[in-house]
């Protein structure tokens, strides 16, 4: 199959719409010729894991050359702190408010919180607990398009009768209700009910099991267009590596000069969060996804595929820098994952459309809603605004042009396993404002000036803090959203021993974690350290 570049470019410059390019083109030739979509999502990946985005420890050079090639959206984000609703939001192009799926499906809500031992202010409310059936799905979309259409690696959007087979995809290769690696982890075999595990991938890591899947699919359907949504497990915990990673990232570490014990974590609001980038065990996970990215965008040049498709490539949420494995820090963003701060929603966003995006960065505020329509509208397909309410073509901004400013929207009225707090957030332009769920309090930072948030502006500009104050309850009254409810059995003083039991246990003994992960002598005793990178 001859592909080329013409049909993206045509349609970019206003060109006929895909299907009229020519009138004697039968069926087939219609749909071979219109551009393929490659869609990567890494799973609780950091703004600042990447090479390209200002890691210094992290190597990630299949991704900086994909990030070469696209356009980076510099204020790229997360519709949601946590896995779930912001892969809700990436499937429905809805704000999580919208969907309802507010919480990582599986977490505890009302009176269930109490079991976590936390002793908090809140109980949280119930969410939706699957993606629903009612919507048109991205997926779904591109089906109707004509696309073949592609799942690989994680979902976490519903049990029995909510997959990916049941919003549109065609094949379902590892997706189902986990939202980690938990039946086999990061090394074969995966023992993953949606997933086949051969005797010729023996040493073989999870991200390169889900490389190879998506490219049998790709050089099955290359002369087909398609649609091929690769969703790494990793680097969600419980993370892992080969020894030959690990001790790669043990002496890059050494070299750079390990921070003394005591200085890799401080204490949070409810747990400590790590400040360095030095755990080798997951630099070398990173770069596990790192290779399988590489031989996903190998196989697209090798099929003479690559000037035809269009790849995608994000994070569902900030990295995990406290709770789950403490595994990163997101600086100079503050905070990480489950967390209501710039590094808890602010994620890697890059769009390669061929012979367009090379070297172009943009710094209007996206999310990640915006994939689906951008996408419709890159292929040809009329949008669907009253699917993807809350998501907007990105193709003037991928041209060079503008976009009316707008809003953007967060709701999350639970604590999460990583020490965020309840709240709704708003962005406008560069100002953001948080409302904060136990005591209704506002805080409201210049994101322009201030991408930390280490100055609070409220008391100094309390015109712009009540008019998003206004705009953001409006829109949580607009969207009947589920609030938390006060715990009538809270006790202060009981949230106060929980609080010096963990910076008086937990902190200290991450801290000897850190340490004993970058000893020379370092063995996990676990069977993932007798797997070696594969040839495969």
């Amino acid at each position: 199959m001859q592909t080329t570049i013409r049909n993206i470019t045509m349609l970019l410059t206003g060109a006929a719409a895909l299907p009229l390019l020519s009138s004697c083109m039968n069926d087939t030739e219609e749909e071979s010729e219109r551009p393929n979509v490659l869609f990567i999502i890494v799973d609780d990946l950091g703004k600042h894991d990447l090479s390209c985005t200002g890691s210094e420890y992290y190597e990630t050079p299949n991704i900086d050359r994909l990030a070469g090639e696209s356009m980076n959206f510099t204020n790229g984000y997360a519709a949601g702190q946590v896995c779930s609703p912001s892969r809700a939001s990436i499937m429905t192009g809805k704000f999580t408010a919208r969907h309802g799926i507010t919480d990582w499906i599986g977490a505890p809500t009302g009176e269930d919180w109490r079991k976590t031992g936390r002793h908090n202010k809140l109980l949280p409310p119930d969410y939706v607990d699957h993606l629903p059936h009612e919507y048109i799905s991205w997926p779904e979309a591109m089906k109707k398009a004509g696309y073949k259409t592609f799942f690989a690696g994680k979902w976490h959007l519903g049990d029995e009768g909510s997959y990916p087979e049941d919003h549109g995809f065609d094949i379902n290769q590892g997706g189902f209700e986990a939202g980690g690696p938990y039946t086999g982890g990061y090394f074969s075999p995966f023992n993953n009910p949606k997933m086949e595990d051969h005797e010729d991938e023996k040493g073989m890591s999870l991200p390169e099991k889900l490389a190879k899947e998506t490219n049998l699919f790709i050089e099955q359907n290359q002369d087909t267009s398609f649609f091929a949504f690769l969703s790494f497990y990793a680097v969600h915990a419980p993370i892992q590596t080969t020894q030959e990673y690990w001790k790669k990232y043990r002496d890059k570490a050494d070299k750079m000069g390990i921070a003394p014990k005591g200085e890799g974590f401080e204490m949070g609001h409810f747990l400590p969060v790590r400040q360095v980038q030095d755990n080798p065990i997951y630099a070398g996970l990173v770069q596990h996804v790192d290779d399988a990215v590489g031989q996903v965008l190998q196989t697209l040049e090798e099929n003479g595929l690559d000037d035809n498709t269009i790849v995608m490539f994000t994070s569902d949420h900030g990295g995990v820098c406290a709770g789950d494995d403490y595994a990163t820090t997101n600086k100079p963003l503050l905070r990480g994952k489950g967390y209501q701060y710039e590094g808890g929603l602010r994620v890697p966003y890059f769009i390669k459309v061929p012979g367009l995006t090379e070297g172009k960065k943009c710094d209007v505020p996206v999310i990640n809603t915006d994939f689906y329509p951008t996408v419709l509208d890159l292929i040809g397909e009329e949008l669907k605004p009253g699917e993807h309410n809350d998501g907007k073509s990105l193709v003037p901004l991928l041209k060079g042009n503008e976009m009316e400013e707008r809003a953007l929207y967060w709701h999350y009225p639970h604590y999460g396993n990583q020490g965020g707090q309840p709240s709704a957030i708003i962005r406008r332009g560069d100002w953001k404002l948080i409302h904060y769920y136990e005591d209704g309090r506002n805080a409201l930072f210049n994101l322009g000036e201030d991408p930390s948030e280490t100055t609070e502006l409220s008391s100094e500009r309390p015109e712009k803090a009540k008019e998003l104050a206004e705009d953001l309850n409006q829109y949580l009254e607009e969207m009947d959203v589920k609030y938390p409810e006060k715990d009538p059995k809270y006790d202060p003083e009981l949230e106060k021993q929980h609080l010096r039991q963990v910076e008086n246990n937990l902190l200290p003994r991450l801290e000897e974690e850190r340490m004993r992960f970058l000893s020379e002598d370092f063995n996990p005793g676990n069977n993932w350290w007798g797997s070696q990178v594969s040839d495969n």
